[in-house]
C-alpha cells in the first residue's frame, strides 16, 4: 500500500467512543512493551505517530490510527503489566472484550510477541480469544533483529506450539530495526481488505 496520509483518529474506553463511519479496522495486541506502537509506525513510514513508551501499560486506551481515510489500525492497551491494580485489570478486560465481541468494523486482531521469549499465559489467553473471535490466528513475533541466528528457528518453533497454531494459523517475523515482516504485514491486510484471505466464505 502507498500511504499517503496517516494520522491519529481517536482514543477510546468505550463503544460510544469508536470512530462511526464503518471503516475496516485492524487491531494489535500483545504485552505491555511487547512493539504494537513501534509496529504501526514502521508499517506506516512514520518515527512518531503512535506514542511509544519505555514504560510498561502505558497505553491505557484503545487507539485508533486512520490511513489514508480507508482503513483504521487500532492499538489495543498492553496486558501482563504488573503493577497495574486489580480493578484496572478487569476493566482493561471489560474494555477488550467488548471490542473484540462488538466490534463488527473488526476484520482481524494481530497478536504480537516478543521472539525472544515463551509466550506467557495472557499470550495464550489472547489467542483463544482471537480464534474465537476470527477464522484464524495471526501472530507477529517482535524484536526478531536480538535474536542470534541459531535462536530464530527454535524460538519459533516454541511459539508456534505454545500457541498451538494450526495449519491455517500465520507467524511473522518482525523486526522494527530492518523492514523485516512490514511487507508481509502489509500484504496480509491488503488481503483482507480485499477477501481474499477469508475467500472461503459464504
Amino acid at each position: 500500500m502507498n500511504i499517503q496520509n496517516a494520522d491519529f483518529a481517536a482514543s477510546a474506553v468505550k463503544p460510544e467512543q469508536y470512530p462511526k463511519d464503518g471503516r475496516m479496522e485492524f487491531a494489535f495486541a500483545g504485552r505491555s512493551n511487547v512493539g504494537k506502537s513501534s509496529l504501526i509506525n514502521k508499517i506506516l513510514n512514520r518515527k512518531s505517530l503512535a506514542r511509544v513508551s519505555g514504560t510498561p501499560g502505558k497505553t491505557i486506551t484503545i487507539n485508533f490510527y486512520n490511513v489514508d481515510d480507508t482503513i483504521y489500525l487500532v492499538d489495543l492497551p498492553g496486558y501482563g503489566y504488573a503493577q497495574r491494580s486489580k480493578a484496572e485489570t478487569e476493566k482493561w478486560g471489560e474494555m477488550m472484550e467488548s471490542y473484540l465481541a462488538n466490534r463488527k468494523e473488526l476484520v482481524q486482531t494481530i497478536l504480537l510477541v516478543d521472539s525472544r521469549h515463551k509466550p506467557t499465559k495472557d499470550d495464550m489467553q489472547m489467542a483463544e480469544w482471537i480464534r474465537h473471535y476470527h477464522e484464524r490466528l495471526i501472530v507477529v513475533a517482535t524484536k526478531v533483529d536480538k535474536l542470534k541466528k541459531s535462536e530464530i528457528e527454535p524460538n519459533f518453533e516454541l511459539i508456534w506450539e505454545t500457541l498451538e497454531m494450526g495449519e491455517d494459523d500465520i507467524l511473522v517475523p518482525f523486526s522494527t530495526k530492518d523492514d523485516e515482516g512490514k511487507i508481509t504485514v502489509w500484504d496480509m491486510i491488503e488481503m483482507m481488505m480485499a477477501g481474499e484471505m477469508y475467500g472461503d466464505e459464504e
